[in-house]
């Protein structure tokens, strides 16, 4: 009696890098298995794909709850692929689209050193809202921290952010020796604006971002001025910026705003 053909099992890896069991068929062929179309890319754009892959996943989600597997589903790529590029796991390729979102972030206060001051502050609000707005839950880790994947090399990353936006608005204010009054004025407001982000992303992204970034300005003016009360140094910056606003711009809206306010202060004086 002959022998009956039986289909014989075969194993093959899938694009993400996972095992799956196919059947031969009885003329000994496995059926087709769709694939996406691969790409042939340099070093650089395949390593760019995968971070901005990365950059998109960690955008939504808290980086603990992103798999190599999600990056590589994202960039379409298989998951050995992605460990070729980044041989440290899940941790090297945070670190590398943190990197790559801190040097986003500084970019958002580099602005032209001409016009008056708080419409430069607005540009960079800006640029600076639009990522927190497309970032939001990666940007509620990132500066929350506890996160798993969270390390000392992921905070240097962060206060470098922070660093860069003062040296930024300090050379806007036109001081290459800041004393230790502005300095902290100037962090004040970065901490202010980090908190008022994260708030916002809490409140369901209440007020609208013109709204905030507006109501960002008026905090940056105010804390300069009250610095400038007490310090000299402040002071003569204060009033070189003043002489650049108009009165239908940001400072003149806010001084009218305020007037009728501290109005009833007048017996103070």
């Amino acid at each position: 009696m002959d022998a009956v053909a039986h289909p014989v099992a075969h194993l093959c890896e899938s694009p993400s890098g996972a095992v799956t069991l196919l059947r031969m068929n009885g003329s000994g062929t496995a059926p087709a298995v769709p694939r996406p179309a691969y790409r042939r890319l340099s070093v650089e754009q395949r390593r760019s794909q995968l971070l901005s892959a990365a950059l998109g996943l960690f955008a939504q989600r808290a980086p603990e709850d992103v798999s190599l597997d999600d990056v590589a589903t994202a960039a379409e790529v298989s998951r050995p692929l992605v460990y070729r590029y980044f041989p440290g796991g899940k941790q090297q390729l945070y670190e590398a689209a943190l990197r790559s979102a801190a040097d986003i972030l500084e970019g958002c206060f580099a602005e032209p050193e001409t016009g008056p001051l708080t419409h430069r502050l607005a540009h960079a609000l800006d640029r600076y809202l639009a990522f927190v707005d497309e970032h939001d839950a990666g940007f509620s880790a990132l500066l929350q921290g506890g996160s798993v994947v969270e390390t000392a090399r992921t905070n240097a990353i962060v206060d470098e952010v922070r660093r860069a936006a003062a040296d930024q608005i300090l050379r806007h204010l036109g001081v290459p020796e800041p004393g230790i009054r502005l300095r902290m004025t100037v962090r004040m407001w970065i901490s202010a604006v980090e908190g008022a982000s994260l708030i916002w992303l809490d409140e369901d992204k209440q007020p609208s971002l013109d709204e905030l970034r507006d109501w960002l300005v008026d905090h940056f003016v105010a804390l300069l001025t009250a610095t400038a009360a007490r310090d000299p140094q402040t002071a003569r910056v204060t009033r070189a910026a003043l002489k650049l606003e108009a009165p239908d711009g940001p400072l003149g809206d806010l001084a009218r705003r305020v007037l009728p306010v501290v109005g009833d202060a007048t017996h103070l004086l």
